[in-house]
């Protein structure tokens, strides 16, 4: 007497790489956003589990290729990600809804006859996601969708193992078939009246159906359990319910297992399909998966204790950029932002605070550069640094902020460099010509070797050298300097060799090779601005919020600068759209000013913008020239004379023209030619 069971099926466990994950936080990113579209990927299992593991299905790194490919001996299982927004979407999102939409798909496959063409149709997964990117925890839910049809199948006596089953000539002739069919998962096995074994595709069933010899059901079987065969074959018993079912309702079928390249151990189970009657169309679909407590629901995965912490912490630090092109920036090239080398002359108030916002832009490579030593009043003002950096006579401030920034961010490339800049107006002794010669050159090392350069110093006459061998190398120059209650920010012009300067008509915006700098409002050379000066004098006196807003503006500058499509050469902007200028904003983060003057007393900015000035005793072509012709040399006689500067110029003789001008002057009758309204009680 036979004995009938109802078959029952081992599920699928799935495995994910931690490389998934590193993909998915990257497309996330940078392609998804806030795109929760569908998103096909791709899984793969074996027929070859060792004893007793649960039958796996793989996810790697590798799912979102667009060519994705399964590795050797394996079998796809196509998958569809869902990746949510908010964790809330990911617990609210209708799973049932989910798996009956797949469902049917898998049912219109087999209906129309596409899983004959491509019998992978019929495995397929389903991955809901949540990446939480703030702390990497990941929430995820698989589900492996089953029609339920038929709504019962029954196993015929126990099943046997195929050596049991076939001789061993018959066992190579099924492994050579099964070889010749390049790792497709589904397939008919025909024994003919002689003994010979055949593996043929799904689609041939018709061909064999009317030969007098036996078909059987085969399909390559991830499970490693005795009486249990694995979860592809529920979705294969559809198939053949549907098509064959009418003709044939016990079928034999091989779970087709190869481990160690031996598949003996495969199983043939005797089956009878149960109720052919469909009384859902289609049918009824399940498979989500049950989560580590063996209850149907999602999992949680938290990379953030097996990441590296400096890697966790670059992450970080680019999450929130990142998310401005989400809806705010799309054309924000972070790129562009992150591989600019900036270089701070001057690690005080304004040096300190440009680098914490450079930190805040991801920028990677910031050099400190400073002559002096952290002071007592420092802390409070100097973000950078903390009472311990005052003890002892002072750290050097230029080591200490750099120190500082990498305490801060390990991912960033800071260095400090204690630098004395020689300046016009301070004589140079014949006994120290030989050690400033090296601070010149290493200046000069410094500023080739960075793309933006930021003068933050505490005198004028500082930033005149800087200003000559950046102007020469055409490096971005951005200058910031501070009054009681008001502010400065500057961008130098950028002199680009062959490039037309014919001065702008009135109403036209001043291109940006035609910019000054910050001496080009001068009528004299730089001198020592610190002699016979009080202690207020000395030191630079402003309310403390004023460094903040004027570094912050200058950092801003600088970014809306290098996204511009011109960069340095960018015209000055005056205001963000001025139909009387016919100035358009061509930065995708807003208006690119020459200058930023800011007023705190009076909450009050004002963006002027003034052609390079072709007397200017840094930046123009005569200084220029000397300085590329003559070098330290003529460094030299600047620094120990700045008249020589006015001379070289032109700027003295320009200033005795002017002196020697004669001045008439007219008698209330003669002005204006004649009697004023307002004398006339008239109003103006």
């Amino acid at each position: 007497m036979m004995e009938y069971r109802m078959l029952q099926f081992s599920p699928f466990s799935s495995v994910l790489d931690p490389g998934f994950w590193y993909q998915l936080t990257k497309r996330k990113l940078d392609v998804y956003k806030l795109d929760d579209q569908p998103v096909k990927i791709g899984g793969w299992y074996t027929n070859g589990e060792a004893p007793g593991l649960v039958p796996l299905a793989n996810v790697d790194y590798t799912a979102f290729d667009d060519n994705y490919q399964v590795p050797p001996k394996s079998f796809l299982i196509s998958g569809t990600l869902y990746n949510t927004n908010t964790i809330e979407e990911f617990k609210q999102k209708d799973k049932t809804d989910l798996i009956e939409k797949t469902g049917k798909k898998i049912w219109d496959d087999i209906v129309s006859g596409d899983v004959f063409k491509d019998p992978s149709l019929l495995s397929c997964f389903l991955c809901l996601t949540h990446a939480d990117l703030k702390k990497y925890h990941f929430y995820y839910w698989f589900a492996f969708p089953a029609l339920r049809y038929p709504e019962t199948t029954y196993v015929i006596d126990d099943s046997v193992t195929l050596d049991k089953y076939f001789t061993i000539q018959q066992i190579e002739q099924l492994q050579e078939g099964i070889g010749k069919l390049s790792c497709q998962a589904y397939f008919l096995v025909y024994v003919s009246t002689d003994g010979n074994i055949s593996v043929v595709p799904l689609r041939d069933y018709h061909i064999i159906s009317g030969e007098p010899g036996k078909i059987l059901l085969a399909f390559a079987d991830p499970s490693t359990f005795l009486s249990y065969p694995g979860w592809p074959l529920r979705n294969l018993l559809s198939l053949v319910a549907y098509h064959w079912g009418k003709d044939k309702k016990e079928w034999e079928v091989i779970c087709f297992r190869d481990r160690l390249n031996s598949c003996v151990h495969s199983l043939v189970l005797k089956i009878q399909l149960g109720n052919l009657d469909l009384q859902q169309v289609p049918p009824p679909c399940v498979g989500w998966e049950k989560n580590v407590q063996q209850k149907v629901g999602p999992r949680k995965v938290d990379l953030s204790a097996s990441l590296d912490p400096v890697k966790l912490a670059k992450s970080a630090v680019d999450l929130n950029l990142k998310l401005m092109r989400w809806r705010l920036v799309p054309d924000l090239e972070l790129d562009e932002v992150m591989s600019t080398k900036c270089l701070i002359l001057g690690s005080g108030t304004l040096g300190c605070n440009v680098a914490r916002c450079l930190l805040g832009w991801g920028i990677r490579t910031i050099t400190m550069v400073d002559n002096s030593q952290v002071s007592y009043s420092n802390p409070v003002r100097q973000s950078l640094f903390t009472f311990q950096d005052c003890l002892h006579g002072g750290r050097r401030k230029a080591e200490a902020a750099a120190e500082a920034l990498l305490s801060i961010f390990p991912g960033v490339n800071s260095e400090g460099i204690h630098l004395t800049i020689p300046m016009p107006g301070h004589p140079i002794p014949e006994n120290l010509i030989d050690q400033i010669k090296l601070d010149v050159e290493k200046l000069e090392e410094l500023i080739e070797n960075h793309d933006v350069i930021f003068l933050l110093m505490d005198t004028r006459e500082s930033r005149w050298l800087p200003t000559v061998i950046a102007s020469a190398k055409k490096k971005l120059v951005i200058n910031a300097a501070l009054g009681f209650d008001t502010y400065l920010v500057l961008r130098h012009g950028i002199k680009i060799d062959n490039c037309p300067t014919s001065a702008p008509k009135l109403g036209e915006s001043i291109p940006g090779n035609q910019l000054g700098c910050y001496f080009c409002n001068d009528v004299v050379a730089p001198g020592d601005s610190t002699r016979d000066r009080t202690l207020d004098q000395q030191c630079t006196v402003t309310r403390p919020g004023v460094s903040m807003v004027a570094a912050a503006l200058a950092v801003e500058l600088m970014i809306n600068v290098i996204q511009h499509p011109q960069r340095g050469l960018a015209p000055a902007d005056t205001s963000a759209r001025d139909d009387h200028l016919k100035v358009e904003i061509a930065s995708p983060l807003g208006i690119v000013p020459h200058q930023i003057r800011g007023f705190l007393a009076r909450c009050h900015q004002i963006l002027p913008a003034s052609v390079a000035f072709n007397y200017c005793t840094a930046c123009s072509s005569q200084i220029i020239n000397k300085y590329q012709t003559e070098g330290f040399q003529f460094l030299l006689q600047a620094f120990n004379n700045p008249n020589y500067i006015e001379e070289l110029t032109g700027l003295k003789q320009l200033q005795q023209e002017t002196e020697e001008v004669e001045i008439w002057e007219l008698s209330d009758d003669e002005s204006l030619g004649g009697t004023s309204g307002s004398e006339k009680g008239e109003p103006h």
